[in-house]
């Protein structure tokens, strides 16, 4: 409304006055902001940054506090573009907290509704319960130390009701069962201290009951101990009984190693006899490996002497291959020369018959004049396909260009008619029936307006829309009454849609003039009349400018609204829109005066996505020339492809016929080119001869001395021969002397084989004690771990004393002590339901008894100590309360009885020890026949609570 605004409050009411959107609560949203107070308490917004005028980037708060000795200055600087606030104090800067401090140094509660109730908070105001309406009070009227009062009887009050409740009690319950006795947990939350005491003496009398079952579990206890110390002795029992087997064991196993000793020195004579000829064997083998590695070496060589002959007689072969090539080479060689001499003779012979060259000059010129005519046309040709290939193409990107614009316009229809099936169905279905029936109509129908209207500029959407009811939009237009009514006739009776139909008016009035000249109200912001903001069918805008003058309706910006009066004053327009308003102006029939309204404009919700239809019916047209141009572009092609294809065709020809007339005058040069080439290749051919009688007695001399070599090796493996023959012998000798040697022992094992068996028997035997010995000492030592960890003991440590004396009242054997065990088990068992636990819950319990005991002492103690602060608070609290509540109320009938109207107001109290359930209660009476009620937002009209 205004860019700045400075107000000088006077003492005591201060009323602003003004009509609607003059600003009269911005200077209070200016108090409250610039006071610290957040946006929430003002209930209009809840960003900082939307309380700065709009097309602006910050805005300005400064208010001066009266305080003695110097006034407070604190200004606020609003930055709308990220919601944030810079804060100063007579004119330097600091933070939000220090203004807070200042503000409550002077008592100054903007959240408190008592203290300052902005207009859209005082339905919250009516909504504070008792207690609420009292606290706010106190805060904002009552002194200091009265709220202070209050709080700390609420926290004394709290603090004796911890000591009168106990917050966590653990007890515990017993219950029997047979013998045995259970205990279960549970807790008792808020017990009274009574009734700690009442559980105090259950507890004493619950332990003089425990006390029968603790004698009863050590008597079992005694019987376990003695369960304990049988089983401790029962493993050393079991422990010797194993080692005096061991022992017997191991005096049999050494007289049967004295027997085993005996046997083995009777069979030593044998025995050596058989080693001895053993190591003879071994000796003979050795002798016959190596005389058999000398033989294989021997081998080895020989067969590489065999394998070097086989090479020797490889290269003679292919030397002899070598000489058998060169002949073959030079038989070639004589075969050319005669066929090269054949062909020069054949050419010689052609060259003679041939008579002198005819001149084929003028033919050969004149082929050149017709092919140059020829080349000429074919340029002029390809040029001429060129130009109008490059057209094709420029008419073709023309075409795509289209026909992408008109997708691009056709899928904002697709939008524009989706909005409609959404919005309106059956308007949709219609049109649907109109697209596919369009024959049944005489003359031109138009599809509903809100698909034939076309914004120039989105942003007028919401003025058209404004103006033109949703009915009328939705409406099919026709041109003729009959259309309408066959139309109608389909849709509404037939397939029972509900759409909307208008008939355009007989004399169109697309084209009238408006009232006035557009000029002459632009000096009061107006820039535009409505129908200039938007495009439409002509029967469409005719039934516009006839029903809703379209074309009289002016459009202005800001500066209208800013001089609203005196547009209208000075004007005879009935209808206007400014930047985000409608305004309408009637006059009265009875005192002739001018009457507006005015309304804001909503955001367009039909006319959002608008097309062009003068473009898209020129894109159209566009679309249908360039078509017949690229058909008529084609067939010139066609008629000039195949003229090139001709002038192709007679070019081949002519070059042809060239290639012949030249070829005619060349043929002799070319004969004696070729007779001369090849008497080249003939004397070439003449000097590669090759000597072969000089090649034979090479390769002789070649062969004789890869001969000499192959004696030598023959020699050589004779030699190795000779060698290899007496190494046999001595393997054959080497080989019968270890048969003999190998029956030999045999014979002595068969003689040694029936002192073995008496043998093995005393082995096995001696084997067989031996492993038994061995699994005897093995279960020895496992007892005797398995006895010590029984008892407790250490690898090293001594048996104590104190076991020996037990185990010696105990019985001896492993029978006497399992027959005990059983009997003492059999009387523990009877002692069933008891455990450890009884010991010490017994014990726990009586610790209890103490602890309660000191508790309860100390906690009333306590108790009485916070009873006694509470009634002095209490006194001064109530005391300054009464006074400020019987002030209040001596204000408050006051003013109701000024106008005839009853109020009151009193301390609302439901239970004096309750402080946090104080409250005030206003109680008012607006209607002498009516009863005094209670304030609430329920019983009381607004007109009602707002006084009140």
């Amino acid at each position: 409304t205004y860019n700045v605004c400075e107000v000088y409050p006077g003492p005591n009411l201060n009323v602003i006055l003004g009509a609607n959107g003059t600003g009269k609560s911005s200077i209070v949203c200016a108090i409250c902001l610039g006071l610290a107070g957040k946006p929430s308490f003002l209930g209009r917004a809840d960003k900082i940054g939307l309380f700065v005028k709009q097309g602006c980037m910050k805005g300005k708060v400064e208010i001066e506090l009266f305080k003695s000795p110097e006034n407070v200055t604190i200004t606020r600087e609003i930055y709308a573009v990220n919601n944030t606030s810079e804060w100063f104090i007579n004119g330097k800067p600091t933070i939000l907290k220090t203004v807070e401090e200042q503000i409550a140094a002077l008592n100054i509660q903007v959240d408190n509704l008592c203290q300052f109730l902005p207009q859209d908070k005082v339905g919250e105001f009516t909504k504070l319960s008792k207690t609420e309406l009292l606290e706010a009070t106190e805060k904002s009227v009552g002194s200091p130390e009265m709220y202070q009062f209050h709080c700390e009887l609420k926290n004394f009050r709290e603090k004796e009701r911890e000591l009168e409740v106990n917050t966590t009690l653990e007890s515990h319950d017993c219950r029997k069962s047979k013998i045995n006795f259970t205990w279960r947990c549970y807790r008792i939350r808020r017990c009274l201290c009574r009734e700690k005491t009442i559980s105090l003496e259950k507890m004493k009398q619950r332990v003089e009951r425990y006390k029968q079952d603790v004698d009863r579990y050590h008597e079992y206890k005694r019987h376990v101990d003695l369960i304990e110390m049988l089983e401790r002795k029962r493993p050393w029992v079991e422990y010797e009984n194993v080692r005096e087997q061991h022992e017997e064991v191991k005096q049999s196993r050494n007289q049967v190693k004295k027997e085993l000793k005996r046997l083995k020195e009777t069979q030593a004579p044998q025995t050596k006899k058989i080693q001895e000829a053993e190591e003879n064997l071994k000796s003979l083998d050795m002798k016959i490996r190596d005389n058999t590695a000398e033989i294989r070496n021997i081998s080895q060589k020989s067969n590489e002497k065999q394998d070097a002959l086989e090479m020797k007689d490889k290269q003679v072969e292919e030397i002899n291959q070598a000489f058998r090539m060169k002949k073959d080479e030079e038989a070639n060689r004589q075969k050319k020369i005669h066929q090269t001499q054949k062909i020069i003779e054949e050419w010689k012979n052609e060259l003679d018959a041939m008579a002198v060259c005819e001149n084929l000059q003028p033919q050969i010129v004149a082929v050149n004049i017709e092919l140059r005519k020829l080349q000429e046309e074919r340029a002029n040709t390809d040029n001429e396909i060129s130009d109008l290939r490059a057209e094709k193409t420029n008419q073709e990107r023309e075409e795509k260009r289209i026909i992408d614009r008109l997708g691009q316009l056709n899928n904002i229809m697709h939008m524009k008619e989706e909005n409609l099936k959404v919005r309106f169905r059956d308007t949709h279905t219609a049109l649907m029936w109109l697209r596919k029936n369009k024959d049944k109509f005489k003359k031109k129908t138009c599809e509903p307006m809100m698909l034939e209207i076309n914004v120039k500029d989105s942003r007028h959407a919401k003025y058209i829309e404004s103006h033109i009811s949703s009915n009328d939009m939705r409406a099919f237009v026709f041109e003729s009454q009959e259309d309408m009514e066959t139309f109608l006739a389909e849709t509404r009776d037939h397939q029972k849609l509900r759409v909307n139909a208008v008939c355009a008016p007989a004399e169109s009035c697309a084209e009238n003039l408006p009232s006035r000249p557009i000029e002459e109200l632009r000096r009061y912001g107006f820039y535009s009349y409505l129908r200039e903001l938007f495009d439409a069918p002509h029967p469409v805008m005719s039934y516009l400018c006839a029903q809703y003058h379209v074309h009289d309706v002016p459009v202005g910006t800001e500066k209208t609204r800013d001089m609203i009066e005196r547009v209208i004053r000075e004007t005879n327009v009935r209808n206007m829109y400014t930047a985000e308003e409608r305004y309408s102006i009637k006059i009265s029939h009875y005192s002739k005066q001018k009457l507006s309204s005015n309304s804001c404009l909503r955001d367009a919700q039909f006319l959002t996505s608008s097309v062009d239809t003068d473009e898209r019916r020129q894109l159209e047209n566009q679309q249908q020339d360039i078509s017949n141009v690229l058909k008529s572009l084609d067939a010139r092609l066609t008629a000039l492809f195949e003229r090139q294809k001709h002038l192709e065709h007679k070019d081949n020809r002519l070059r042809q016929e060239k290639k012949e007339l030249l070829e005619r005058g060349n043929r002799r040069r070319q004969l004696e080119s070729k007779i001369a080439v090849k008497y080249d290749s003939l004397r070439q051919l003449e000097q590669d001869a090759i000597d072969l009688e000089k090649e034979f007695k090479l390769a002789n001399v070649k062969i004789k001395e890869i001969n000499k070599q192959k004696g030598e090796l023959v020699a050589e493996l004779m030699h190795l021969m000779k060698r290899i023959i007496p190494l046999n012998v001595v393997k054959v000798a080497l080989t019968l002397q270890m048969t003999r040697m190998t029956a030999e022992k045999n014979r002595l094992q068969s003689v040694c084989k029936e002192g073995s068996v008496q043998l093995r028997a005393a082995q096995q035997h001696f084997h067989e004690l031996d492993s038994r010995k061995q699994l005897l000492y093995e279960k020895c030592v496992e007892l005797l771990k398995q006895a010590r960890q029984v008892c407790g003991l250490g690898p090293d440590q001594d048996f104590p004393e104190e076991f020996q004396v037990a185990f010696r009242t105990l019985p001896n054997t492993l029978e006497e002590i399992d027959a005990y065990l059983n009997e003492e088990k059999n009387r523990a068992s009877c002692f069933t339901g008891l455990s450890a636990s009884v010991v010490e819950e017994y014990s726990r319990q009586t610790r209890e008894i103490e602890q309660l005991s000191e508790y309860l002492e100390g906690k009333k103690t306590e108790l009485n100590n916070y009873k006694q602060n509470i009634s002095q608070v209490k006194e001064k609290w109530l005391n300054l309360l009464k006074v400020m509540i019987e002030k209040i109320n001596g204000k408050f009938s006051k003013f109701f009885s000024s106008m005839q109207c009853v109020g009151e107001v009193d301390l609302h109290v439901e239970n004096e020890e309750e402080y946090e359930k104080y409250g005030i209660r206003i109680r008012v009476k607006f209607h002498s026949s009516a009863e005094l009620h209670e304030l609430t937002p329920y019983h009381h009209s607004g007109g009602e609570k707002t006084v009140s």
